[in-house]
């Protein structure tokens, strides 16, 4: 085999239900300096990251959310909820997680799972790795849109795998 060959790495990425020590990580995930810059998110303090987590995700009956894993370790989570007639998704990785197609495989096997569509994604623009993303999973651009200073790409599925 030639150097320029790389053997692909192979890990097992599953999603579950959300579990309390969960949480925590997900609070670190968010304050990454390098994802809150590409996200252009900005982080919650941590009493108002945990109420939000409490009563919009998991007290929330219409939200379906699932913990990532990669070999069993807790990865990032992936979520679906209303906002007024739309339905959306948004995930968050863990920096060790990012750039190996985990991202791709999570959301794939949440896409199964998540029924409704038509469903939106509506990533930072200049977020180009989160925009791949969901465009590798079969979301199609639909405008563009604006979160106060920042222009997003609002992105459609529009079928059911």
């Amino acid at each position: 085999m030639s150097d320029d060959v790389r053997s692909e790495e192979v890990v097992d990425v599953r999603l579950r239900d959300v579990g309390e020590a969960d949480l925590q990580l997900f609070y670190e995930y968010e304050h990454d300096v390098e994802a809150v810059r590409r996200s252009r998110f900005t982080p919650r303090p941590r009493e108002a990251f945990m109420k939000h987590w409490a009563t919009k995700v998991l007290g929330e009956p219409t939200v379906f959310v699932q913990t990532i894993t990669v070999d069993g370790e807790t990865a990032g989570s992936v979520v679906a909820w209303w906002e007024q007639d739309r339905r959306f998704i948004g995930y968050w990785l863990g920096r060790p997680y990012w750039g190996r197609g985990i991202g791709s495989e999570a959301l794939a096997l949440f896409l199964q799972r998540e029924r409704n569509r038509p469903l939106y994604a509506d990533p930072f623009a200049g977020n180009t790795g989160s925009v791949r993303l969901l465009e590798k999973c079969g979301f199609r651009r639909a405008e563009s849109v604006w979160h106060g200073e920042n222009e997003h790409v609002l992105l459609v599925l529009e079928e059911a795998g």
